[in-house]
Protein backbone atom coordinates (compact mmCIF):
# COMPACT_ATOMS: atom_id res chain seq x y z
CA UNK A 1 0.00 0.00 0.00
CA UNK A 2 1.31 3.41 -0.93
CA UNK A 3 1.76 6.09 2.12
CA UNK A 4 0.32 8.91 2.32
CA UNK A 5 3.47 10.53 2.52
CA UNK A 6 4.73 9.06 -1.09
CA UNK A 7 1.81 9.79 -2.36
CA UNK A 8 1.50 13.63 -1.93
CA UNK A 9 5.23 13.38 -2.81
CA UNK A 10 4.07 11.23 -6.27
CA UNK A 11 1.40 13.75 -7.06
CA UNK A 12 3.44 17.13 -6.40
CA UNK A 13 5.99 16.14 -8.83
CA UNK A 14 3.61 15.30 -11.42
CA UNK A 15 1.75 18.59 -10.55
CA UNK A 16 5.59 19.85 -11.07
CA UNK A 17 6.01 18.15 -14.55
CA UNK A 18 2.95 19.01 -15.56
CA UNK A 19 3.41 22.36 -15.25
CA UNK A 20 6.73 22.26 -16.68
CA UNK A 21 5.14 20.91 -19.81
CA UNK A 22 2.12 22.81 -20.39
CA UNK A 23 4.35 26.43 -19.47
CA UNK A 24 5.96 28.84 -21.86
CA UNK A 25 9.57 28.35 -23.11
CA UNK A 26 11.68 29.68 -25.46
CA UNK A 27 12.75 27.01 -26.48
CA UNK A 28 9.77 25.33 -27.47
CA UNK A 29 10.28 24.62 -31.63
CA UNK A 30 14.36 24.27 -30.56
CA UNK A 31 13.50 20.44 -31.79
CA UNK A 32 10.13 20.32 -33.14
CA UNK A 33 11.42 23.19 -36.07
CA UNK A 34 14.86 25.20 -35.39
CA UNK A 35 13.74 26.83 -38.63
CA UNK A 36 10.42 28.59 -37.16
CA UNK A 37 11.72 31.75 -35.49
CA UNK A 38 14.10 32.63 -38.50
CA UNK A 39 11.25 32.26 -41.04
CA UNK A 40 9.31 34.58 -38.93
CA UNK A 41 12.13 37.53 -38.26
CA UNK A 42 12.96 36.84 -42.42
CA UNK A 43 9.37 37.79 -43.41
CA UNK A 44 8.88 40.39 -40.35
CA UNK A 45 12.30 42.06 -41.61
CA UNK A 46 11.09 42.10 -45.41
CA UNK A 47 7.58 43.88 -44.46
CA UNK A 48 8.66 46.33 -41.90
CA UNK A 49 11.73 47.58 -44.43
CA UNK A 50 8.99 47.64 -47.12
CA UNK A 51 6.00 49.40 -45.04
CA UNK A 52 7.77 50.84 -41.81
CA UNK A 53 4.25 51.42 -39.99
CA UNK A 54 4.02 47.97 -40.22
CA UNK A 55 6.34 47.11 -37.13
CA UNK A 56 3.68 49.39 -35.33
CA UNK A 57 0.86 47.44 -36.40
CA UNK A 58 2.23 43.56 -36.12
CA UNK A 59 3.06 44.99 -32.10
CA UNK A 60 -0.18 45.94 -31.64
CA UNK A 61 -1.63 43.10 -33.27
CA UNK A 62 0.28 41.13 -29.87
CA UNK A 63 -1.15 43.55 -27.69
CA UNK A 64 -4.81 43.35 -28.69
CA UNK A 65 -5.11 39.44 -28.93
CA UNK A 66 -3.66 39.37 -25.31
CA UNK A 67 -6.20 41.55 -23.87
CA UNK A 68 -9.04 39.81 -25.07
CA UNK A 69 -9.46 36.51 -23.00
CA UNK A 70 -5.46 35.96 -23.43
CA UNK A 71 -3.09 35.70 -26.06
CA UNK A 72 -4.53 32.87 -27.61
CA UNK A 73 -4.55 33.96 -31.76
CA UNK A 74 -8.49 35.13 -31.18
CA UNK A 75 -8.31 38.32 -33.00
CA UNK A 76 -6.97 36.82 -35.87
CA UNK A 77 -10.52 34.61 -36.57
CA UNK A 78 -13.10 36.01 -39.19
CA UNK A 79 -16.37 36.23 -38.14
CA UNK A 80 -18.29 32.59 -38.40
CA UNK A 81 -21.76 31.77 -37.75
CA UNK A 82 -20.73 30.92 -34.06
CA UNK A 83 -19.03 34.28 -33.77
CA UNK A 84 -18.94 37.78 -34.62
CA UNK A 85 -15.10 38.28 -35.36
CA UNK A 86 -12.88 40.95 -32.58
CA UNK A 87 -11.73 42.88 -35.72
CA UNK A 88 -15.28 44.52 -35.50
CA UNK A 89 -14.64 45.69 -31.91
CA UNK A 90 -14.36 49.94 -31.23
CA UNK A 91 -10.74 49.61 -30.47
CA UNK A 92 -9.97 47.65 -33.94
CA UNK A 93 -12.65 47.93 -36.50
CA UNK A 94 -10.54 50.18 -39.17
CA UNK A 95 -7.61 50.14 -37.61
CA UNK A 96 -6.12 46.99 -36.68
CA UNK A 97 -3.65 45.46 -39.48
CA UNK A 98 -1.05 43.16 -40.70
CA UNK A 99 -2.93 40.53 -41.06
CA UNK A 100 -1.50 39.63 -44.60
CA UNK A 101 1.90 39.79 -43.20
CA UNK A 102 0.85 37.30 -40.34
CA UNK A 103 -0.75 35.08 -43.43
CA UNK A 104 2.79 35.51 -45.02
CA UNK A 105 4.73 34.58 -41.84
CA UNK A 106 2.25 30.98 -41.69
CA UNK A 107 2.78 30.16 -44.61
CA UNK A 108 6.46 30.38 -44.63
CA UNK A 109 6.89 28.63 -41.40
CA UNK A 110 4.68 25.72 -42.07
CA UNK A 111 6.66 25.40 -45.24
CA UNK A 112 9.75 25.84 -43.67
CA UNK A 113 8.50 23.06 -40.49
CA UNK A 114 6.99 20.89 -43.11
CA UNK A 115 3.82 20.94 -41.18
CA UNK A 116 1.80 22.74 -38.72
CA UNK A 117 3.35 23.41 -35.75
CA UNK A 118 3.97 26.52 -34.71
CA UNK A 119 0.64 28.53 -33.81
CA UNK A 120 -0.27 31.64 -34.53
CA UNK A 121 -0.95 33.23 -31.03
CA UNK A 122 2.91 32.44 -30.57
CA UNK A 123 3.50 33.80 -34.55
CA UNK A 124 2.13 37.51 -32.54
CA UNK A 125 4.57 36.97 -29.99
CA UNK A 126 7.51 36.54 -32.14
CA UNK A 127 6.76 38.68 -34.75
CA UNK A 128 5.88 41.44 -32.14
CA UNK A 129 9.46 41.74 -30.71
CA UNK A 130 11.25 41.10 -34.54
CA UNK A 131 9.23 44.07 -35.18
CA UNK A 132 10.73 46.13 -32.41
CA UNK A 133 14.06 45.01 -33.21
CA UNK A 134 13.37 46.22 -36.14
CA UNK A 135 12.98 49.34 -35.91
CA UNK A 136 15.83 49.66 -33.57
CA UNK A 137 14.38 48.73 -30.42
CA UNK A 138 15.29 45.73 -27.77
CA UNK A 139 14.91 42.30 -27.96
CA UNK A 140 13.88 39.84 -25.37
CA UNK A 141 13.39 36.01 -25.70
CA UNK A 142 9.62 35.29 -26.39
CA UNK A 143 8.40 32.36 -24.27
CA UNK A 144 6.79 29.93 -26.62
CA UNK A 145 3.85 27.24 -26.71
CA UNK A 146 0.92 29.17 -27.18
CA UNK A 147 -2.13 27.40 -28.74
CA UNK A 148 -4.90 28.86 -30.54
CA UNK A 149 -8.63 29.53 -29.60
CA UNK A 150 -11.54 27.95 -31.27
CA UNK A 151 -13.66 30.99 -30.58
CA UNK A 152 -13.78 34.91 -30.32
CA UNK A 153 -15.77 37.54 -28.95
CA UNK A 154 -16.26 40.65 -30.18
CA UNK A 155 -18.07 41.56 -27.16
CA UNK A 156 -15.32 41.11 -24.65
CA UNK A 157 -13.00 42.95 -26.90
CA UNK A 158 -15.76 46.12 -26.85
CA UNK A 159 -15.55 45.75 -23.12
CA UNK A 160 -11.98 45.25 -22.36
CA UNK A 161 -9.78 46.86 -24.67
CA UNK A 162 -8.18 50.33 -23.38
CA UNK A 163 -9.78 53.64 -24.67
CA UNK A 164 -7.94 56.23 -26.55
CA UNK A 165 -10.11 58.48 -24.29
CA UNK A 166 -9.04 56.85 -20.84
CA UNK A 167 -7.30 58.80 -17.79
CA UNK A 168 -5.09 57.32 -15.19
CA UNK A 169 -7.04 55.60 -12.73
CA UNK A 170 -8.83 53.99 -15.95
CA UNK A 171 -5.72 52.71 -17.27
CA UNK A 172 -4.21 51.48 -14.29
CA UNK A 173 -7.60 49.29 -13.76
CA UNK A 174 -7.73 47.91 -17.13
CA UNK A 175 -4.25 46.70 -16.87
CA UNK A 176 -4.73 45.33 -13.82
CA UNK A 177 -7.69 43.13 -14.62
CA UNK A 178 -5.32 41.66 -16.89
CA UNK A 179 -2.76 41.02 -14.41
CA UNK A 180 -0.44 44.22 -15.01
CA UNK A 181 0.67 46.81 -12.92
CA UNK A 182 1.75 50.48 -13.07
CA UNK A 183 4.80 50.14 -14.78
CA UNK A 184 3.89 47.35 -17.27
CA UNK A 185 1.17 50.06 -18.21
CA UNK A 186 3.72 52.87 -18.72
CA UNK A 187 6.47 50.92 -20.78
CA UNK A 188 4.22 48.91 -23.00
CA UNK A 189 2.41 52.36 -23.46
CA UNK A 190 5.73 53.04 -24.91
CA UNK A 191 5.40 51.02 -27.81
CA UNK A 192 3.80 54.03 -29.15
CA UNK A 193 6.90 55.49 -29.57
CA UNK A 194 6.30 53.64 -33.16
CA UNK A 195 4.05 53.94 -35.47
CA UNK A 196 0.92 56.50 -36.21
CA UNK A 197 -2.66 57.32 -35.33
CA UNK A 198 -6.04 58.60 -37.43
CA UNK A 199 -7.29 62.12 -36.80
CA UNK A 200 -10.75 60.55 -35.35
CA UNK A 201 -8.89 58.91 -32.33
CA UNK A 202 -7.09 61.93 -30.89
CA UNK A 203 -9.65 65.02 -32.24
CA UNK A 204 -11.03 65.53 -29.07
CA UNK A 205 -7.79 66.34 -27.14
CA UNK A 206 -6.28 68.56 -29.86
CA UNK A 207 -9.03 70.44 -29.80
CA UNK A 208 -10.48 70.56 -26.20
CA UNK A 209 -7.75 69.28 -23.58
CA UNK A 210 -6.06 71.90 -21.31
CA UNK A 211 -2.68 69.61 -21.16
CA UNK A 212 -1.16 70.07 -24.22
CA UNK A 213 1.39 72.34 -25.48
CA UNK A 214 -0.75 74.90 -27.66
CA UNK A 215 1.80 74.58 -30.59
CA UNK A 216 1.52 70.67 -30.91
CA UNK A 217 -1.83 71.03 -30.52
CA UNK A 218 -1.69 74.28 -33.46
CA UNK A 219 0.42 71.50 -35.64
CA UNK A 220 -2.22 68.58 -35.37
CA UNK A 221 -4.54 70.66 -36.35
CA UNK A 222 -3.06 71.65 -39.61
CA UNK A 223 -4.06 68.27 -40.72
CA UNK A 224 -7.04 67.26 -38.68
CA UNK A 225 -9.91 69.07 -39.17
CA UNK A 226 -13.29 69.30 -36.32
CA UNK A 227 -14.97 67.87 -39.28
CA UNK A 228 -13.63 65.48 -42.21
CA UNK A 229 -10.30 64.15 -42.41
CA UNK A 230 -11.73 61.22 -39.77
CA UNK A 231 -8.49 58.76 -41.29
CA UNK A 232 -5.82 61.27 -41.76
CA UNK A 233 -2.82 60.37 -39.80
CA UNK A 234 -0.45 61.76 -37.40
CA UNK A 235 2.75 60.30 -35.18
CA UNK A 236 2.74 59.69 -31.87
CA UNK A 237 6.11 61.09 -31.57
CA UNK A 238 8.74 63.14 -34.34
CA UNK A 239 10.60 59.60 -35.21
CA UNK A 240 7.42 57.02 -35.99
CA UNK A 241 9.53 54.81 -37.54
CA UNK A 242 12.30 54.20 -34.82
CA UNK A 243 11.84 52.78 -31.48
CA UNK A 244 13.55 55.14 -28.73
CA UNK A 245 12.46 57.17 -26.15
CA UNK A 246 11.02 60.29 -27.65
CA UNK A 247 7.26 59.29 -27.13
CA UNK A 248 8.01 60.10 -23.36
CA UNK A 249 10.29 63.21 -24.08
CA UNK A 250 6.83 64.28 -25.83
CA UNK A 251 4.67 63.40 -22.91
CA UNK A 252 6.65 65.67 -20.54
CA UNK A 253 6.42 68.77 -22.82
CA UNK A 254 2.58 67.89 -22.85
CA UNK A 255 3.05 66.42 -26.39
CA UNK A 256 1.00 63.32 -26.23
CA UNK A 257 -1.18 62.41 -28.92
CA UNK A 258 -3.90 60.17 -27.30
CA UNK A 259 -5.02 61.51 -24.08
CA UNK A 260 -4.70 57.81 -23.17
CA UNK A 261 -1.11 59.17 -23.23
CA UNK A 262 -0.77 62.23 -21.66
CA UNK A 263 -2.61 60.70 -18.65
CA UNK A 264 0.63 58.73 -18.13
CA UNK A 265 2.32 62.27 -17.43
CA UNK A 266 -0.61 64.60 -15.68
CA UNK A 267 0.29 65.10 -12.09
CA UNK A 268 -0.47 61.12 -11.19
CA UNK A 269 1.68 58.43 -10.00
CA UNK A 270 3.29 57.66 -13.09
CA UNK A 271 5.15 60.85 -13.30
CA UNK A 272 8.03 59.99 -12.11
CA UNK A 273 8.19 56.60 -14.18
CA UNK A 274 7.94 58.77 -17.53
CA UNK A 275 10.37 61.03 -16.48
CA UNK A 276 12.94 58.25 -15.88
CA UNK A 277 12.64 56.75 -19.37
CA UNK A 278 12.56 60.13 -21.26
CA UNK A 279 16.25 60.46 -20.01
CA UNK A 280 17.52 56.81 -19.93
CA UNK A 281 16.46 54.70 -22.93
CA UNK A 282 18.31 51.43 -21.19
CA UNK A 283 15.89 51.98 -18.56
CA UNK A 284 12.86 51.42 -21.05
CA UNK A 285 14.40 49.41 -22.69
CA UNK A 286 15.05 46.63 -20.55
CA UNK A 287 11.54 47.33 -19.13
CA UNK A 288 9.94 46.95 -22.35
CA UNK A 289 11.08 43.90 -22.50
CA UNK A 290 10.05 42.56 -19.20
CA UNK A 291 6.41 43.84 -19.78
CA UNK A 292 5.95 42.43 -22.95
CA UNK A 293 7.13 38.69 -21.75
CA UNK A 294 4.25 39.25 -19.09
CA UNK A 295 2.13 40.35 -21.23
CA UNK A 296 2.56 37.73 -23.16
CA UNK A 297 2.21 35.19 -20.39
CA UNK A 298 -2.18 36.41 -20.14
CA UNK A 299 -4.16 33.63 -20.16
CA UNK A 300 -2.37 30.83 -23.24
CA UNK A 301 -3.79 27.87 -23.93
CA UNK A 302 -1.37 25.71 -23.92
CA UNK A 303 -0.74 21.20 -23.72
CA UNK A 304 -4.01 20.00 -25.50
CA UNK A 305 -6.19 23.30 -24.83
CA UNK A 306 -7.08 25.00 -28.16
CA UNK A 307 -5.38 23.84 -31.35
CA UNK A 308 -2.76 24.59 -34.28
CA UNK A 309 -4.57 26.51 -36.72
CA UNK A 310 -3.89 25.53 -40.35
CA UNK A 311 -5.21 28.96 -41.68
CA UNK A 312 -4.65 31.70 -38.53
CA UNK A 313 -8.12 33.09 -39.93
CA UNK A 314 -10.04 29.71 -39.40
CA UNK A 315 -10.57 27.44 -37.31
CA UNK A 316 -9.47 24.03 -38.38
Amino acid sequence: MVSPTNFLLHAFLWLALAATAFSLSPNFYHNVCPQALPAIKRVVEAAVHKERRLGASLLRLHFHDCFVNGCDGSLLLDSTSSFETEKNARGNLNSVRGFEVVDQIKAEVDRVCGRPVVSCADILAVAARDSVVTLGGPTWKVRLGRRDSTTASRTLADSVLPSASMDLPALINNFKNQGLNNRDLVALSGGHTIGLSQCVIFRDRIYNATNIDPAFAKERRATCPLTGGNTNLAPFDPTPARFDTAYFKNLVKERGLLTSDQALFSGGSTDKLVETYSKNPNAFWVDFGKSMIRMGNIKPLTGKQGQIRVNCRKVN
